[in-house]
């Protein structure tokens, strides 16, 4: 028997962010591919947090955000630098689904294998941007990068309504906002490939938003919480970022934001 937050827990801890993302798709995918295979969901089991949670490369160098170089889109470098970005996002993307996974216990199946299915998908993601790179002479690690996303996991580890609030409906949901322009400067410079890579992520990641909004709306729930007010007092509690616009209010609402939410952006 194979135990899927158990098995989380092993690959989150893999250094190689290549080598993570090959075991990720590797592993059975669907419910049902998982029941086939004798895995167990381990919900109920009680894992104890190793040394090494994320496993990290020596490269990329993380510095702090405002001290990670601004360069224009439109030189080689600058390019190839945005790429880097966007694969370092999703790298660390692959450990935040994988974390979800492992760290909370006593949820419902659905809430493991809709991250399980996240974990897949972000996997495929650093595998696209890292070929492209190298396509564009670079590999990741090249450039320096930031780890401002794994920063808010750490202070959302002990709440796992926290996490969802704060994780996918904050940090990668100001994803949706960025994807456009971000496209459009990758196809300025005629970087046609890199424009595709977005679409797939933009699809992909609307999805994953809406399950940290389904997750954090059915915990809210769970414990007698008005989701949207609920919101604001943890945005305020763990200094979630204010989102400045413009935002991607299609992408929002197929992600599952209601019009009350929608209101509140950029207050």
């Amino acid at each position: 028997m194979h135990c899927l937050r158990r098995t989380a827990l092993e690959l989150i801890r893999l250094t190689d962010p290549h080598a993570k993302a090959r075991a990720v798709r590797a592993l059975p995918l669907a419910p049902e591919a998982l029941r086939e295979a004798a895995w167990t969901l381990g919900q109920d089991q009680a894992l104890v947090e190793p040394e090494g949670v994320p496993g990290r490369a020596e490269r990329p160098l993380l510095l702090p955000a405002r001290e990670v170089p601004q360069r224009s889109v439109g030189t080689p470098e600058g390019h190839a630098g945005l790429i880097h970005s966007l694969a370092h996002i999703e790298c660390n993307a692959v450990d935040l689904a994988l974390d979800a996974i492992w760290r909370f216990p006593g949820m419902p199946a659905g809430f493991y294998t809709d991250w399980w299915r996240v974990a897949h998908e972000e996997a495929l993601h650093f595998e696209l941007l890292a070929e492209h790179l190298r396509r564009l002479g670079h590999a990741y690690g090249d450039f320096t990068a930031h780890e401002g996303l794994w920063h808010m996991a750490n202070k959302t580890r002990d709440d796992v309504l926290a996490r969802m609030a704060i994780v996918p409906r904050t940090l990668e949901a100001r994803g949706l906002d960025a994807s456009p322009a971000v496209q459009r400067k990758l196809i300025s410079v005629g970087d046609h490939r890199g424009g595709e890579i977005l679409d797939t992520i933009l699809r992909d990641e609307i999805g994953h938003v809406a399950i940290g909004n389904h997750w954090f709306r059915w915990l809210c729930q769970q414990r007698g919480l008005e989701p949207v007010a609920h919101y604001e007092e943890l945005a305020l509690q763990y200094g979630a970022p204010r989102l400045k616009g413009p935002f991607n209010l299609p992408a929002r609402r197929a992600a599952g934001f209601e019009d009350a939410e929608l209101a509140l952006l950029g207050r």
